[in-house]
């Protein structure tokens, strides 16, 4: 990453537009959104971001930071003790990481690599033929797909598909002659079954990055989130299961939540960021150069935009600390530069 612009704090005012597709944006409540956006150069060059009880960790290649919020002022304090090394499976994806879960469903990961779906997407031409979990009875499962179709992700997602309360598992499935699908699995009696899954784009090369589960339109029910087609005119869709079938419910374009050949897959966040009981969703525009807030309650709105004159780069992480509980978010620029957001709330 290039050198950053110095220190900076602007405050952005919320911003509600007319709705894409024909739906009318509406105000959200009473009060009035504001953003307020502080930016200085990151220390290094960023890898990763990663959120925990401390606040949020910056990590590099060989170093790693914690970021210091002093006074409403942002800053890095560089870390002495070496990071944990991540966890690793024998025969799992080149690339790949394991997700660790702290209830049924302790680790999963995808393995047995192969080459017959040479898209290439996610920077190399290797995908992962298999899903594969161990559980907190001891027990070790895997699902293994035919030769149509593969894994094209980076690693399982736990998240609750059914509103059972019990961590389902959502990855990539794309199918070589279809494209990609959203694809959930959950653990069975005899094993992993597919609980659902989104029918394909439609054609090869193809491709969709999920977001992340949550009632994002405020009807109780759980919806899946996923930009599709991320790098051609990216379509926001929610999906509901229904019947064992994840059904495309909205849809709205002009976002990007990856950049073709990156490794980096989490460019979007989730955070109920207008206090009304409803998370909303926080994903880069179409060009990556502005972060849309939006909602999906009643109708489609869109509630701020932050904007950049870099692209965004780098996972979109929501972090607090037990210190200070409130909820932040934090990105890098492709310039090198280190963004934090807060969110408030005027009546």
């Amino acid at each position: 990453m290039g050198v950053g612009k110095g220190m900076g704090r602007k405050r952005l005012p919320g911003l509600l537009i007319p709705g894409l597709m024909g739906l009318m944006a509406l105000p959200v409540s009473a009060a009035d959104l504001s953003v307020t956006q502080q930016s200085l150069p990151a220390p290094f060059a960023v890898e990763s971001l990663e959120s925990d009880q401390d606040g949020l960790a910056v990590i590099g290649s060989s170093r790693w930071a914690r970021l210091r919020l002093d006074d409403g002022k942002i800053s890095f304090e560089n870390q002495e003790e070496p990071r944990a090394s991540p966890a690793q499976r024998p025969g799992m994806l080149p690339g790949g990481s394991v997700t660790l879960g702290s209830g049924r469903i302790r680790a999963a990961w995808l393995n047995r690599p192969t080459e017959r779906y040479r898209h290439g997407v996610l920077g190399d031409a290797i995908e992962a033929g298999g899903l594969a979990v161990d559980l907190a009875d001891g027990r070790s499962l895997e699902t293994v797909l035919g030769p149509g179709s593969v894994f094209e992700d980076l690693a399982p997602r736990l998240l609750d598909v059914d509103g059972n309360g019990q961590s389902d598992l959502v990855v990539v499935r794309s199918y070589l002659q279809r494209g990609a699908a959203l694809a959930a699995f959950s653990v069975g009696t005899g094993g992993l079954r597919l609980l659902g899954q989104s029918p394909p784009i439609g054609r090869p090369n193809r491709w969709l990055n999920p977001i992340g589960a949550g009632d994002f339109d405020g009807d109780g029910r759980i919806e899946l989130a996923a930009v599709v087609t991320p790098h051609i005119g990216g379509v926001l869709t929610l999906y509901r299961l229904e019947a064992g079938l994840l059904r495309p419910t909205t849809r709205q374009r002009g976002f990007s939540n990856h950049a073709i050949g990156s490794r980096q897959l989490g460019l979007a966040a989730i955070l109920d960021v207008n206090g009304d009981s409803v998370v909303d969703l926080l994903v880069p525009n179409d060009n990556r150069r502005s972060l849309r807030v939006v909602s999906f309650v009643r109708r489609f709105a869109e509630l701020a935009r932050v904007d950049h004159e870099a692209q965004i780069a780098s996972a979109i992480v929501v972090f607090g600390s037990e210190i200070d509980p409130q909820p932040r978010v934090a990105y890098v620029l492709a310039d090198g530069t280190f963004v934090v957001l807060s969110f408030d709330l005027t009546p």
